[in-house]
C-alpha cells in the first residue's frame, strides 16, 4: 500500500476511535446540543483526523479539535478562531491555497504541509488529560511513521502538544535528546533529518492578548518551511 492510501486508511481508523469514554461522551453531547449559531449544522461529532498531503515536508501539531470547530466541521483547525489565525498565517507564507478554513468542502488545499493533533477528540474545556493524550499517542506515532520519508520539519503549537510530540517522535524512530528539550516559542531542535520547532498555541487567549502575534506565527512557519525545503 502506498503512503497516500495508508494515510487515508489511518485517517478512517482515527475517525472511528472510541477509546476514551469521557471524550466520546463530550464530543457527542456537543454534537447533539450544538451552539446556537450552528443549529443548522450536522456536527461531525467524531475524532478528527489529520489534514494535508501524504508527502508533506512540514507537519503542524496542535492540541485537540475545538468543540464547535473541528468537532463540528470534521477538519483540523476548521471553523474556529484559532484556525482563522493559523490558516491565514499559512497562506501568508505560501503554504495554503486560501486564507480561510470554514468547512471540509471549502476547497482549501495545503501545499507541502499537514496539520494534526496529539488528541483527536474535542475535550471539555479544551483540556485533555495526560491519560487521554497517552491513549491517543499511537495515532500520532503511526502518522509520523507514514510521513517520515518526506517529513523534514515539525512545528508544535503549545506546551501540551510539545509534551505529546517528543515521545511520539521517539517511537516513530527519531532520536530525541536526553534530557528532553524544553518547550519555548521559537525553540528549534535539530533531530536526525528533521527540525523541530516550538510555537505558542494559536489559542484565543494567546492571540487576543498579543502573546502570539500574526508576525510571530509567520516567522516560525516561514523558518520551518525553509528548513523543510518548501518554497
Amino acid at each position: 500500500m502506498d503512503t497516500a492510501h495508508a494515510l487515508a486508511a489511518l485517517d478512517r481508523r482515527v475517525a472511528g476511535c472510541g477509546a476514551c469514554p469521557r471524550l466520546v461522551a463530550w464530543r457527542e453531547e456537543v454534537a447533539r446540543t450544538k451552539r446556537a449559531a450552528f443549529t443548522d449544522w450536522t456536527y461531525w461529532g467524531r475524532p478528527v483526523p489529520g489534514f494535508g498531503p501524504s508527502d508533506a515536508r512540514l507537519l503542524v501539531v496542535g492540541l485537540a479539535p475545538a468543540a464547535h470547530g473541528g468537532n463540528r466541521t470534521g477538519r483540523m483547525f476548521t471553523g474556529d478562531r484559532s484556525g482563522d489565525v493559523l490558516y491565514q498565517a499559512l497562506y501568508d507564507v505560501g503554504l495554503t491555497s486560501q486564507p480561510t478554513s470554514v468547512s471540509a468542502d471549502d476547497g482549501l488545499a495545503l501545499h507541502g504541509v499537514r496539520v494534526t493533533a496529539p488528541v483527536h477528540c474535542a475535550p471539555p474545556a479544551n483540556k485533555p488529560t495526560p491519560e487521554e493524550r497517552d491513549t491517543c499517542r499511537p495515532w500520532l506515532v503511526q502518522e509520523l511513521r507514514l510521513l517520515r520519508p518526506t517529513l523534514r520539519a515539525v512545528v508544535v503549537l503549545g506546551a501540551f502538544g510539545w509534551q505529546a510530540a517528543l515521545p511520539a517522535l521517539t517511537e516513530a524512530g527519531w532520536s530525541v535528546p536526553r534530557p528532553r528539550p524544553a518547550f519555548g516559542h521559537g525553540v528549534r531542535v535539530p533531530l536526525d533529518g528533521l527540525d523541530l520547532f516550538g510555537c505558542f498555541h494559536v489559542s484565543q487567549r494567546n492571540t487576543f492578548t498579543g502573546r502570539l502575534t500574526p508576525e510571530m506565527l509567520r516567522d516560525v512557519l516561514r523558518t520551518a518551511a525553509a528548513a523543510a525545503g518548501l518554497p
